[in-house]
């Protein structure tokens, strides 16, 4: 499930692995799709092959996580700070990042770089006209305050 997810996040002491092999089954939720992409075809194989156990320290070295935090305690703090950091955005920036990032991840078997630009750039023409929140942005920034964004 871990390779379905934006952002991913883990204690050092996390344990992750691909089961099934163990499991004499062949994963099938979408692993083996996503976690080359991830985490390189090599690494992928190895983990998938051998379903061995991997801390989360090493699931960061391998990239699976962006973070890794010494206690449950500090994971909280940091995904709450981060929540926190992206919910002070604008919906809309927010929104149509993730929806240009989901699109580009398709980009090696499906898209070139040139489509994800021509992607962002259709987006960007669509919706920033209509946002009033790229006028608060500096708005505020003239005002020294934060920015109040609208709602999607």
């Amino acid at each position: 499930m871990i390779t379905a997810c934006d952002i991913r996040l883990a204690t050092d002491n996390a344990v992750f692995c691909v089961k099934e092999a163990d499991l004499a089954i062949v994963a099938d939720m979408g692993t083996l799709q996503r976690l080359p992409t991830i985490v390189g075809h090599g690494a992928a194989s190895e983990l998938a092959l051998t379903a061995r156990d991997f801390s989360g320290m090493e699931a960061k070295e391998l990239r699976l996580v962006s973070q890794a935090y010494p206690s449950q305690e500090a994971l909280m703090a940091g995904a709450t700070a981060m929540a926190r950091a992206i919910a002070a955005k604008s919906p809309l920036a927010v929104c149509g990042t993730k929806r240009v990032l989901l699109y580009q991840r398709r980009a090696v078997e499906d898209h070139s770089v040139a489509d994800g630009l021509d992607y962002v750039a259709t987006w960007n023409s669509a919706m920033l006209p209509q946002s009033a929140d790229v006028q608060e942005v500096f708005l505020a920034r003239a005002q020294r305050r934060r920015p109040n964004f609208s709602r999607l």
